[in-house]
């Protein structure tokens, strides 16, 4: 199986995700970061959270990536999701700002 790879900070996002890491997860956006979860959207470390805290982190998510696209700050990471929320195919829409991730948008893979 060949292993697929994101550049930073995506790749490290992905390793602490899959770790289940809720401080590392939310410490991976920048202060004005947000979370686009097809349509819903969630500003900022509380709302994320609260997302979070029942479909991502807090459903015990993986994600697997099989393809990861660059173009300038957007890195798309196409993976399987597991979770105890939601499974399948998803699209992962990363704009990076620096270290930190300015948003997620996450859609049908």
């Amino acid at each position: 199986m060949t292993t697929v790879s994101a550049p930073e900070p995506v790749a490290s996002f992905i390793e602490t995700v899959n770790a289940h890491d809720e401080d590392g997860f939310l410490d991976a956006f920048a202060a004005d970061g947000f979370v686009d979860d097809w349509g819903r959207i969630f500003t900022g470390r509380a709302e994320i959270k609260g997302w979070s805290d029942k479909e991502f982190i807090g459903a015990t998510g993986v994600l697997t990536p099989t393809s990861v696209t660059v173009d300038g700050d957007i890195v798309v990471v196409i993976g399987d999701w597991r979770s105890t929320h939601a499974n399948g195919l998803s699209r992962f829409e990363f704009r990076t700002a620096g270290d930190k991730l300015a948003s997620m948008t996450i859609r049908e893979g």
